[in-house]
């Protein structure tokens, strides 16, 4: 379903290293083959972000053909020198994202900032300049590029793809300003592609969770550690 306050976008860039957990473990890094919820959002986030609102991604669609590239890396060891680890990177990838944004309700002190039509605003024109910050396609090393497109343009690696199925991957992070138990939380999800589009469940929607932490969130005042959305479409024109 489109939304009033949709958004629609490319993000592109030469790597992408959106990790698999599971792989951390022992140092090296493998990547997931898609991009999780959480990248997608923490993406949008860089390009507009207020804690008045909360992003939500509704779908993906995968442009370039999925493939990935390993590269010998060497981190720095927490008790000085260097080691050696193989990280496995996805290579040319660029992705159509239509999302919009909701009102976090769990912040009822920034209610007055809640103007839909300047938010929107801000956001699209922020999409035309490539984003407020830098674009990162899951870790500081890959450097990605956002610009304006619209969902279902262009002819994709996986459009006579029925269905294409990729297991437990972790879905988002439920942050405590975000959910209703105040609590920090790991979400999974089992996604599939199909015609080259991933629909992304919500995060309410994840069936598979698990509860890390149990902790306060910063509040924000607008005038004083947050500017108004008055003062930031003024920056934009």
């Amino acid at each position: 379903m489109d939304h009033k306050n949709s958004v629609e976008f490319q993000v592109h860039g030469r790597y992408a290293l959106f990790s698999d957990p599971i792989t951390r473990v022992g140092g090296e890094k493998c990547t997931y083959q898609i991009p999780t919820y959480q990248a997608i959002k923490g993406i949008l986030e860089s390009v507009y972000w207020k804690p008045t609102f909360v992003w939500v991604i509704d779908k993906m669609r995968i442009m370039n053909p999925i493939r990935t590239q390993s590269k010998g890396i060497r981190p720095i060891k927490m008790n000085g020198g260097n080691d050696l680890s193989i990280y496995t990177y996805l290579s040319d990838v660029r992705y159509q994202v239509m999302a919009h944004f909701e009102w976090n309700e769990n912040r009822p002190e920034l209610a007055h900032d809640r103007n839909e039509n300047k938010h929107w605003d801000i956001a699209k024109r922020s999409i035309e300049r490539g984003g407020r910050r830098d674009i990162f396609l899951g870790t500081r090393e890959c450097q990605g590029y956002v610009e304006p497109d619209t969902f279902g343009d262009g002819d994709g690696a996986y459009d006579t793809l029925d269905e294409l199925a990729f297991g437990v991957m972790l879905h988002s992070i439920s942050y405590p300003d975000e959910s209703k138990a105040g609590t920090l939380e790991t979400l999974l999800w089992q996604p599939a592609m199909r015609r080259g589009v991933v629909e992304f469940v919500r995060p309410c929607e994840c069936k598979i969770r698990r509860e890390l932490d149990t902790r306060e969130y910063k509040v924000f005042t607008v005038g004083q550690n947050l500017r108004s959305v008055d003062d930031e479409a003024v920056d934009v024109l």
